[in-house]
């Protein structure tokens, strides 16, 4: 039986680039990061006040299946501005700030930061 090499963790282990869906080759990247933090914002404020799913989608004005795909992270149907927009449903404040990217990175970016 032949021996084989074993490679320490280290020559092993890639750092990834901050989004897993660049990391994974996804064309759309930027937008599913952003729209997966704006979910994970909204899903963070429904968790602190407690809402059923049935309160959250009267809040939101959204019907309950909705609510649960948003729960669930499944959020291909919801567009960065309409998850925006039940940010706002939910008394928060949306900012977007447009600056120059700084020279030491190679490409532009959208991210997204709750505060």
């Amino acid at each position: 039986m032949a021996k084989r090499a074993k490679k320490s963790a280290a020559e092993s282990i890639e750092r990834g680039s901050g989004n897993v869906f660049a990391d994974l080759g996804f064309a759309d990247a930027e937008e599913r990061q952003t729209k997966l933090r704006l979910a994970y914002a909204l899903n963070t404020i429904i968790d602190a006040r407690r809402l059923t799913q049935m309160a959250a989608a009267e809040r939101l004005g959204l019907n309950q299946p909705k609510v649960s795909a948003l729960r669930n992270y499944k959020i291909e149907g919801f567009s960065v501005e309409r998850l925006m927009t039940l940010l706002t449903a939910l008394d928060q404040d949306v900012e977007i700030v447009i600056r120059k990217k700084p020279k030491s990175r190679p490409t532009a970016r959208i991210s997204v930061v709750a505060a």
